[in-house]
């Protein structure tokens, strides 16, 4: 069987981030999500042929097949990749995809300001 693992790029410092990563592990029956905080000394963007502030605007997935895709499209595809693809499907919609990709844009710009009704990461991260 072909490797069907993804690895999510989120930041670590954002509550709202880490409370959707967190949502999406705890239904990762299959260990396919591989999580990857992007806010950790060691990580270094480069590797995969992106700089930090690209990742900072959003999350970004690592697909099987080597492509990168970010935004309200990465979290299509984890819901996907976790067996909920049902969830995140209509934001794929053309009307729908449109207002998605824009208030996604809003809330990843302000996600910082979010951090107050959030409180901190409070998830135990997986190792990848």
């Amino acid at each position: 069987m072909a490797d069907r693992r993804i690895t999510l790029f989120y930041d670590g410092q954002c509550a709202l981030c880490c409370r959707q990563i967190d949502w999406l592990r705890r239904r990762d029956r299959h260990g396919l999500l591989v999580l990857q905080d992007i806010t950790d000394p060691a990580f270094h963007a480069e590797q995969y042929g992106l700089t930090q502030p690209q990742l900072m605007e959003g999350l970004h997935a690592l697909l099987p097949d080597g492509r990168i895709v970010c935004r309200v499209e990465a979290i299509r595809e984890a819901c996907r990749t976790v067996g909920l693809g049902w969830i995140a499907a209509p934001t794929a919609w053309p009307v729908v995809g449109w207002l998605s990709d824009r208030f996604y844009d809003w809330i990843a710009r302000h996600r910082r300001q979010f951090n107050r009704l959030f409180g901190g990461c409070n998830f135990r991260k997986r190792d990848p």
